[in-house]
């Protein structure tokens, strides 16, 4: 039986200003969603319960309490926003531009229902972020984080929520929506080939989802401790190259400067810490520092490098190598150049393809590197993928597919070549556009139609 999607509008929900941030965004929706009452966490955000007048927004909607909770489990995991047929958050925008949007999930058993079973779609303004996805896949009953980023030019932005054919399961514990700064996500980044070394335009009209967020040779930084409320963690498990390199420790002031990276691109907290490969006699070490992370192949991946000289004596003294994907990105980086000072934030993007399931970062010594004195540095690295021609996150799937797919019910078999088809013409076209305009910028999202009886994610 075909469903209908429910807008539900957070009209009266103001951004939440913090004590212990500066950043202070125009859009800032955070939703306790199964909940009417207001949760606070330990980084003093609250986040308001989407429950109106204690009735859920959404018909054919439960909202589910978890009755037994693991210890220190944050209370936004204690309920849950359970769906059976298509439905949507939709957020008023004020600041248009790139947000930062976050699903929080936690499957728990309640009411004879097991969230654990839930397998669903997740739209955001028309791109697919997640297709059929279930925590059971990750063998982990722990809360989960997704993060992206996404540029939004409209006057909403969409969340939408599709189970599955065969659980007939969705289900998000809690929803944040932010605006971004506008120096997080530049236009233009290097594209880094196996043939040339190239411009990537049209960068921050990409949606991107965070795969990897890791500070080097530190520990874990929380969302207490960064003005854009997001987690680094440890490089320990991607670090393959121990020996030769150190861990270094900063307990000065972070130097940020115009220009440079901000706090919002790094906070202190990020670039007071680093590996780094010294000099100990009068000979420069032969050694190169590498990080793995393992992708998912057939996307292409923004590779954030941030770099902080925090252990140098002097300026002018430290020259190294950066490679990304066995490309060189750097060749003999000199940070005094560019910062023209020491302990000041740097930080440099690329664009590179997932390859074989696998992307790599170097560092090491350059042909001006010195003996005695530091040979190179690296202090975090953020990767994200960037949206297919499908404008899709995850597989070769578009929004169109997703939704008509629920209305036809069981009929998916001839639905799915037609739509695959349709998605194909239009992914060809989108690609004739851009060369016919010199351009790699991606095509901009629809609105979803605010008509209750139409399924499709397009006007």
């Amino acid at each position: 039986m075909p469903s209908t999607l429910f807008s539900f509008l957070f009209l009266l929900l103001l951004p939440f200003p913090t004590l212990s941030h500066l950043f202070s965004p125009p859009d800032n929706y955070l939703i306790n969603c199964g909940s009417a009452a207001p949760s606070t966490l330990v980084d003093h955000r609250p986040f308001a319960g989407d429950l109106v007048d204690h009735r859920p927004p959404f018909p054919r909607a439960v909202s589910l309490r978890n009755y037994n909770p693991l210890p220190d489990l944050l209370p936004i995991y204690h309920t849950a926003r359970v769906f059976t047929s298509p439905a949507r958050y939709s957020f008023p925008v004020t600041d248009k531009g790139t947000h930062i949007v976050r699903l929080h999930f936690h499957p728990f058993n309640s009411s004879n229902i097991d969230l654990g079973r839930a397998q669903f779609h997740v739209l955001l303004n028309g791109h697919v972020v997640l297709s059929n996805f279930t925590r059971l896949a990750s063998g982990s009953r722990n809360p989960r984080i997704v993060e992206y980023l996404i540029w939004v030019d409209a006057d909403s932005l969409v969340v939408v929520f599709v189970p599955n054919k065969d659980s007939k399961l969705a289900f998000v514990n809690a929803i944040e929506v932010i605006s971004a700064p506008k120096d997080l996500v530049p236009e233009t980044a290097q594209y880094l080939s196996p043939s040339k070394v190239e411009k990537f335009e049209g960068l921050n009209k990409q949606s991107l989802e965070v795969v990897y967020r890791v500070t080097v040779g530190g520990v874990k930084v929380t969302p207490f401790n960064d003005s854009l409320w997001r987690t680094w963690i440890p490089d320990d498990g991607f670090f393959k190259t121990s020996v030769g390199s150190e861990k270094y420790y900063f307990g000065g002031r972070i130097k940020y400067r115009v220009g440079g990276a901000s706090r919002e691109v790094g906070p202190d907290n990020v670039y007071n810490s680093a590996r780094l490969i010294r000099s100990k006699n009068d000979s420069v070490p032969s050694v190169n520092m590498t990080w793995v992370f393992p992708v998912v192949g057939g996307y292409k991946y923004l590779v954030r490098l941030h770099f902080c000289d925090i252990a140098s004596i002097s300026l002018g003294l430290l020259y190294f190598n950066v490679y990304v994907n066995g490309h060189v990105a750097y060749e003999d980086l000199d940070l005094s150049y560019i910062t023209n000072s020491l302990a000041s934030p740097f930080y440099a993007d690329f664009v590179v393809d997932g390859g074989e399931g696998a992307l790599s970062v170097g560092v090491g010594p350059s042909q001006r590197s010195m003996a005695y004195v530091v040979d190179g540095i690296l202090n975090a690295v953020e990767v994200m993928k960037l949206n297919n021609s499908f404008s899709s996150l995850d597989g070769e799937v578009c929004a169109d597919f997703v939704m008509k797919s629920w209305s036809t019910g069981n009929n998916t078999g001839m639905l799915f070549t037609l739509v695959a088809a349709v998605c194909i013409v239009l992914s060809l076209s989108i690609v004739i556009r851009r060369k016919l305009l010199g351009s790699r910028e991606s095509v901009s999202w629809s609105r979803l139609a605010s008509n209750s009886s139409d399924y499709s994610v397009k006007n």
